[in-house]
């Protein structure tokens, strides 16, 4: 039987089932499920936010293959106030650094944050610095380079502090915590990849 979860990835926790060393891992989440569902692509140790779990190969297949590009978008809180010609470059497309080769990333949808965007707490906070102001963006991308935000927000002069996956297609995590969990049908397939 084909199933599909919606997981909210806590900060410092490795998408994946095995252990690491004393790294957390999804086995402390997601208890009793299938042996033949995994986590359809990665959030890095230090992002939050979306990851989806599935035993659909051939989902998993759409979603891991860039030439069916589907959109996600990610509320990525930088250090400094970023500015319009910030979001231009990140809308336009930008360099960046990929396995020691540079890389032109794809057209971007982004947009600063009037006001600081409801997410939960992160445990631990992020380290603050009374001198240094923080803002936030949402960026939607539909490709998925290593570490892909992180690097584009760094090169238009703002680091990402904080990165939370918050949808894939119109699949989001609005109104879940840290930690929680859905077990949703394949209706879901359609949400992924409406644009």
């Amino acid at each position: 039987m084909l199933q599909y979860y919606i997981f909210y990835k806590p900060f410092q926790v490795l998408s994946q089932f095995s252990r690491e060393g004393e790294k957390a891992t999804l086995a402390g989440y997601l208890k009793n499920i299938g042996k033949d569902i995994y986590p359809v692509g990665r959030l890095d140790y230090d992002s939050e936010g979306l990851l989806l779990l599935t035993n659909d190969k051939p989902l998993t297949h759409q979603l891991l293959d860039p030439s069916f590009a589907h959109k996600r978008t990610y509320w990525v809180q930088v250090e400094g106030m970023i500015n319009d010609e910030a979001i231009r470059k990140l809308q336009q497309g930008i360099q960046i650094n990929v396995n020691g080769k540079m890389y032109k990333t794809k057209p971007a949808i982004a947009k600063i944050f009037e006001e600081e965007p409801k997410v939960p707490e992160r445990n631990p906070p992020i380290r603050f610095r009374k001198d240094i102001p923080t803002s936030w963006v949402s960026l939607t991308i539909s490709e998925g380079k290593n570490r892909q935000v992180r690097r584009m927000t760094a090169a238009v002069g703002f680091p990402t502090l904080r990165l939370i996956r918050n949808s894939i297609g119109m699949v989001s995590i609005n109104d879940m915590q840290p930690g929680d969990f859905k077990i949703t049908d394949a209706g879901i397939k359609d949400l992924l990849f409406r644009k």
